[in-house]
């Protein structure tokens, strides 16, 4: 709890929200414009939803905080690589301070939504290790302990996304083979299952799967296969007391909950130490209605 306003700003490849909290971290505003390509867009975009949303409480905010994704550098505000943007390099914590005369911290839209669901979900009890899994565009992973972001020695802490196990070897963006994020993101999801006309690929897949559609079932057998793998790992490797999952594939809700309760009883059963772990009960899912990422931009 602060003794101003906060406001958190998420930047995404096709919008760009914003939030106002009031000292009792409780969203008094919000506000969305669609992103636009180029670093001084999103200079300018940023300082106008900030302005929107504070309106007369501006002078009264105490930090601004923006999630973006990209290389993040959050002790300088610089960003890097961020594709869907066109932006090579950014000092973007500095060009929006210097415009708006409040302090910035910018921080990677993954870590930035973890504390935002670790904020919704949770509450005030953030003990322990809460981790969210990021299966968007992307997969990746935030880690809080006790309510503390982990961003490890380089700041690669939580790019699970990278880790090259999948049986497939499908290749990489990265350079290599088999990164999970090749089979269970929401992109590679696409990829392996298109749809027509806007549907969602992975309660379409489901529920083909589900039908006896064979090809879907081949499919959801690899995605689901590759999305309990990334499970374990979170959880063999930092023991959380939760798993939260978020990202757009988070949308197809239980449906989701229940393939990966399957995959998960399969290995139960040939494996006493995995049983014991009772995984099934440490996930949820993110609430869907919620700006996290804006709210954990603000909070982070």
């Amino acid at each position: 709890m602060t003794e101003g306003h906060l406001v958190g700003v998420d930047i995404g490849g096709t919008k760009i929200e914003a939030v106002l909290l009031d000292p009792n971290d409780t969203v008094v505003a919000s506000h969305r414009v669609p992103a636009r390509r180029g670093g001084n867009n999103v200079i300018e975009d940023v300082v106008t939803l900030v302005r929107t949303v504070a309106g007369d409480q501006l002078a009264d905010v105490e930090r601004i905080g923006i999630g973006t994704p990209g290389q993040v550098d959050s002790a300088t505000g610089r960003i890097a690589n961020v594709v869907n943007l066109d932006i090579d390099t950014l000092e973007l914590g500095s060009l929006i301070e210097e415009q708006l005369g409040i302090p910035v911290q910018v921080n990677n839209d993954v870590n930035a939504a973890a504390v935002g669901a670790e904020n919704v979900v949770c509450g005030n009890d953030v003990r322990g290790t809460v981790v969210m899994v990021n299966f968007g565009t992307g997969l990746a992973a935030g880690i809080l302990i006790d309510g503390e972001l982990q961003h490890g020695y380089s700041g690669a802490a939580g790019e699970i996304g990278h880790v090259p196990v999948d049986p497939n070897q499908l290749p990489c963006a990265c350079g290599q083979h088999g990164c999970l994020e090749t089979v269970c993101s929401g992109a590679s999801v696409a990829r392996l299952w298109p749809t027509a006309d806007g549907v969602p690929p992975m309660p379409d897949l489901i529920a083909k799967a589900r039908s006896g559609d064979a090809e879907a079932q081949r499919v959801l057998g690899m995605v689901t296969h590759a999305i309990v793998d990334t499970l374990q790992i979170v959880a063999q490797s930092v023991d959380p007391r939760m798993i939260i999952l978020g990202g757009g594939m988070a949308k197809t809700g239980q449906p989701l909950l229940d393939v990966i309760s399957e995959e998960l009883q399969r290995r139960e059963a040939a494996c006493p130490f995995l049983a014991g772990l009772d995984l099934s009960a440490r996930i949820q899912l993110a609430p869907v209605n919620e700006p996290l990422g804006a709210i954990g931009a603000a909070l982070a």
